[in-house]
């Protein structure tokens, strides 16, 4: 599919149906083109209007063109119409004059558009609380008083300090920093958002744990002031307690006042301990962690669109279809959903993708364009010809690397022919220099001294490949991350790191031939290992794309945990959207279903998977180009609080096969109680269920819907209700629900006395212990994964410490693995509930679809190859972590020999095998010993 971008634009009108809208766009006028702005100055220079200036941590404002964007991304300059004399009296135009790239367009007008598309995808993002609202904590009337992001902007090593942090008041930096939580969240007085903004403890406890790092070596203090700390995502309570265990302080309280400090510097905080002890401390700074609304624009999308909101203002989904609006072809992602961290907006934004898709699989590839570019120049032939770029990166390696000097050293440097100092290399106007360079210089190879190739490598090697040369004829030097990121503090030291970096990459670069692209033929069948809720949906949506789908499931049926529950959080029945899934699944033309089946083999590489499967003794061959894993997880098996010796206590998934067959054992119940954390957050299990909060809170609500007159007690370490079930919370607790805290070195203890069961507990509020008598005690039960030690070893997948499957990337491949072609969804990665599974099944099967909907698939040609000095020492075997190099005899001369053979497709060009073999009977394309010794080498003679 083709992608149009249109910037300053909104949209007025939707008509049509699902395969069929009509949308109407107003662009607005842009006044700088954004691709030709290189953010030069002159325009800003030569503007003769002032405006008051006004304070925004990381934003320059002072004249009516004025810079648009932080300095972490390229800054780009925008017009202010209202002080524009040009605009407002039709005089000046100096901008317009004086821009030496032609970005500026004060005659631009406003256009309405008028596109036909299949599905629409809705992702305005979210609001952040403004918590000038409350008074009392002194936001724009205390200087030391910044938000969240405000903070964050501090931080950064593109913010305005430059990355040295200091507060605002006196530029002193703050060695002791308050954060206070839920601002604007968990709240209903005064901002209205009753819900959790889920985000919030993260960043918090990650910007202590940075500000401790920024101040090292002094004297600093964190304290963050919470209700309760939520960290119920993957690895995050283990983050948790490493700032516990680095003395960061957790104070249960929500502040009621913060005055200025002494001299109106720094402020006062007046808070009340949990024993009620009314306390006023001294901080240099306070933070507060502001939650996430509802976009500003969210109420117009809903009546532009017709789609539904929930009362808070978020678009309205369901939990089988969480992707899916109240209107039929148009879907949610991202914060326009509910406040969530990254990887749940990635995963539900490819999950969207997938559910889009489906209306426009009839029409896949008819719009597809496949770029072309002029053939590639031999350079056989040439000797070395190098053009270096040398990036300021704004000011991020500006402001440190005294770039003019670096790029004065580099034109003294043996085969460089030309040098370029540019304010942004990664900007459009600067691609097309480099391909005018290399065109008027004739060179051959290329280096740029910027920032990492992880991020911008792909967009300079296509400019070289539309130059004429070949894609790794390219070489990067990162004096960004490698340098200025991390040398702030000595500027003369930094550059004379940054010419030691150029003279290695050219070094190397001189060294560099081109390298032939490698394809693989894609098998376009899928595989789906498990058949619960994430692989079906990971299925259904494959197979409606077209694809034939294999599911295999180990069970005699389909459908997984989701049997084992009752209702979905927001108390929809799951038996009768789970058996309408099944169904889809099983009468599927696309799908076939082995149960009581398991992998047994798996090999080969993106696009042409092979795999044993055994189905009921009998061994099946398939073929398949890409794969999902959804292997599940199952509950913890407790064996503490007299579980498995006394018929009253249960598990939360006994309680809800309890409750299928029969509430009436319930509703004679005087007095149940819920215990919180079994299992999860424990030294063997460091990680929160996510689930169990709000189960026993749902369940809670449950009973006492039963029988208004039952004691119900929560004991619980924290209440983690995320996002919009912090309303079940808040319901529950107006129901007469009782939550008592407790802790991990002071458990509850539950035992007999006669024929009743009792709970002996401490109430940290009362300070006094508690003897609670229950008829029933339901534990909430950790979710564990399955063994899944054969999966690891056949798909050679990562895992973490606690047997959970993991992604290639948190935040970036939310469900890709770290082996190309295979993806996971559902609990087998980390315990959630049901919205987030299917999301993830969906989201799977989306990016699986990238790889099956081609015939042919381009792969990095960086890999490993053999060369005549192997002699099949097969050292390199033991060594290859992807199990790419195999062993071959071959016949010479009527002797046979030994030597290894390397897959391509599998190999990820790590280069161990290369580092491991003692003859160079191995090497890795673009990162052979020669280039390597020449970077080395040409350090040394400088030492």
């Amino acid at each position: 599919m083709n992608i149009e971008l249109l910037t300053l634009s909104e949209l007025i009108e939707v008509s049509g149906e699902e395969g069929n809208f009509s949308v109407k766009v107003r662009r607005k006028p842009r006044y700088v083109d954004m691709g030709k702005c290189i953010a030069c100055g002159v325009c800003a220079e030569k503007c003769p209007k002032k405006v008051p200036d006004e304070y925004n941590v990381g934003t320059a404002k002072r004249k009516a063109i004025f810079i648009k964007y932080g300095q972490t991304v390229p800054l780009k300059y925008a017009i202010d119409p209202a002080a524009c004399l040009y605009m407002s009296r039709g005089k000046c135009r100096a901008c317009e004059k004086f821009c030496p790239t032609g970005a500026i367009m004060l005659n631009d007008k406003e256009q309405i558009l008028t596109f036909n598309v299949g599905s629409i995808i809705l992702s305005p993002g979210y609001r952040p609380f403004d918590p000038s609202v409350y008074e009392f904590y002194g936001y724009k009337r205390l200087p030391d008083v910044v938000t969240s992001l405000e903070y964050e902007r501090l931080l950064s090593a593109g913010g305005p300090n430059m990355g040295h942090l200091m507060r605002p008041s006196d530029g002193r930096e703050p060695e002791k920093v308050a954060w206070v939580q839920c601002v604007g969240s968990r709240e209903i007085h005064r901002s209205g958002n009753g819900y959790c903004s889920s985000v919030c403890c993260m960043y918090a406890i990650k910007q202590a744990l940075v500000t401790k790092e920024h101040l090292a070596g002094r004297e600093s203090e964190q304290t963050i002031f919470c209700m309760d700390i939520r960290s119920p995502n993957k690895e995050f309570e283990r983050y948790h307690e490493d700032a516990r265990a680095r003395n960061v302080r957790f104070i249960r309280s929500r502040p009621h006042s913060i005055d200025p400090g002494k001299n109106d510097t720094g402020v006062s905080i007046t808070y009340a301990t949990v024993g009620g002890t009314l306390v006023t401390e001294e901080f240099d700074m306070v933070v507060l962690s502001i939650g996430m609304g509802a976009s500003a624009d969210a109420k117009k999308l809903s009546e532009i669109t017709g789609i539904e909101l929930d009362p808070y203002g978020f678009a309205r989904t369901v939990a089988f279809d969480p992707a899916a609006t109240s209107r039929k072809g148009i879907y949610a992602a991202g914060g326009f959903m509910a406040p969530k961290a990254i990887p749940r907006a990635v995963t539900e934004a490819s999950a969207a993708a997938a559910e889009a898709s489906r209306s426009l699989s009839a029409a896949k590839g008819t719009l597809t364009k496949q770029k072309e570019y002029r053939p590639e120049r031999d350079i056989a032939a040439e000797e070395p010809r190098i053009g270096v770029f040398v990036c300021s990166c704004g000011m991020n390696i500006a402001g440190v690397v005294d770039v003019k000097e670096l790029a004065e050293y580099a034109r003294s440097l043996p085969h460089v022919v030309f040098v370029e100092n540019n304010l942004f290399t990664c900007s459009t106007d600067t691609q097309n220099l480099i391909a005018e360079k290399i065109k008027e210089f004739k060179a051959n190879r290329i280096v740029i001294a910027a920032c990492t190739p992880r991020t911008h490598e792909p967009l300079f090697q296509d400019t070289m490949r539309e130059a004429g040369l070949n894609a790794h004829l390219l070489e990067m030097a990162n004096i960004r991350n490698q340098n200025s990121w991390v040398h702030q503090s000595d500027p003369v030291k930094a550059t004379e790191k940054a010419k030691d970096q150029i003279r290695m990459a050219l070094a190397k670069a001189a060294l560099n031939v081109p390298i032939e692209s490698l394809q693989v033929e894609v098998v376009q069948k899928a595989l789906v290992i498990g058949g619960g809720l994430a692989g079906m949906n990971a299925a259904l949506a494959l197979a409606d794309q077209g694809f034939e789908t294999l599911i295999v499931e180990k069970s005699d049926r389909l459908g997984g945990n989701a049997w084992h529950l009752n209702e979905t959080w927001k108390g929809r029945k799951v038996r009768p959207q789970l058996e309408t899934v099944i169904s889809r699944v099983e009468n599927h033309k696309n799908i076939e279903v082995l149960k009581r089946a398991e992998v047994r083999s798996a090999s080969g590489s993106v696009g042409r998977f092979e795999s044993d499967i055994e189905v009921d003794g009998t061994v099946r061959r398939v073929k398949y180009g890409a794969a999902v894993i959804a292997v599940g997880a199952r509950e913890y098996e407790p064996t503490e609080y007299l579980y498995g010796t006394d018929g009253r206590v249960m598990t939360h998934l006994q309680l809800e096969a309890r409750l299928r067959n029969g509430v009436e054992d319930f509703k004679k119940a005087n007095s149940v109680a819920f215990i919180q954390c079994v299992g999860s957050r424990e030294p063997e299990r460091m990680y929160c269920s996510r689930v169990c909060c709000t189960h026993s809170v749902q369940s809670a609500i449950q009973l006492k819907e039963l029988n208004p007159e039952m004691d119900i007690y929560i004991l619980n370490r924290e209440m983690r209700t995320y996002g919009m079930r912090e309303d079940l919370y808040r319901k529950a607790r107006e129901l007469g629900v009782i939550f008592i805290r407790y802790y991990r070195d002071r458990k509850p203890d539950v035992f007999t006395e006669g024929n009743d069961l009792c709970i002996r507990a401490f109430d940290p509020i009362l300070l006094r212990p508690l003897k609670i008598f229950a008829d029933y005690l339901i534990l909430a039960s950790a979710i564990v994964p399955y063994d899944n030690q054969a999966i690891i070893e056949l798909f050679r997948c990562g895992h973490n410490e606690d047997g959970f499957l993991n992604e290639a990337h948190p935040k970036l491949r939310p469900v890709d693995m770290s082996v190309e072609g295979l993806f996971l969804a559902g609990l087998c990665n980390y315990p959630k509930p049901i919205d987030e599974a299917v999301a993830q099944g969906k989201a799977a099967a989306a990016r699986a679809n990238v790889i099956l909907s081609k015939t042919v698939m381009q792969l990095d040609p960086i890999k490993s190859y053999v060369t005549d000095r192997c002699d099949g020492c097969a050292l390199c075997l033991d060594v290859c972590p992807y199990s790419a190099i195999a062993l071959e005899e071959y016949e010479k001369d009527g002797w046979k020999h030994r030597r290894i053979k390397t897959d391509k497709a599998l190999c990820k060009g790590c280069g161990l095998c290369a580092a491991t073999c003692p003859k160079r009977g191995v090497l890795v394309h673009g990162f052979t010993h020669d280039q390597l010794e020449a970077q080395v080498n040409t350090l040394l003679d400088v030492i």
